[in-house]
């Protein structure tokens, strides 16, 4: 009976996997919206011009001038560890089910 499970079982998680991976968003480079009014625009591009000369005064240019951009990326952190540990417990999954079919259960 546990032989005629394990196929179903198998089954029924990839069609999870499938439906769930339908809703994740796609990264599309075009605009379905048309871009906003000048007025926030030049506002944001007096913004940006202000942040850059701000920056531009702390950092140090390298020897031919050229500077790294700032990206202001999220910080990681949370989302390496999250991986490791949910990699680490597919891993642990992995060894159970080897060592329980080795022992023949």
């Amino acid at each position: 009976m546990s032989s005629v499970r394990r196929p179903l079982l198998t089954a029924t998680a990839a069609g999870t996997l499938l439906g769930a991976l339908w809703f994740v968003p796609s990264a599309n480079a075009s605009q379905d919206t048309p871009a906003r009014a000048e007025t926030s625009a030049t506002q944001l591009t007096q913004q940006a011009r202000a942040v850059s000369e701000a920056t531009t005064e702390t950092t140090s240019a390298s020897a031919d001038g050229t500077e790294l951009a700032d990206t202001g990326s999220p910080d990681t952190t949370p989302y390496v560890i999250g991986g490791t540990l949910f990699l680490a417990v597919g891993a642990g999954f992995v060894v159970y089910s080897v060592r329980r079919e080795r022992l023949g259960f």
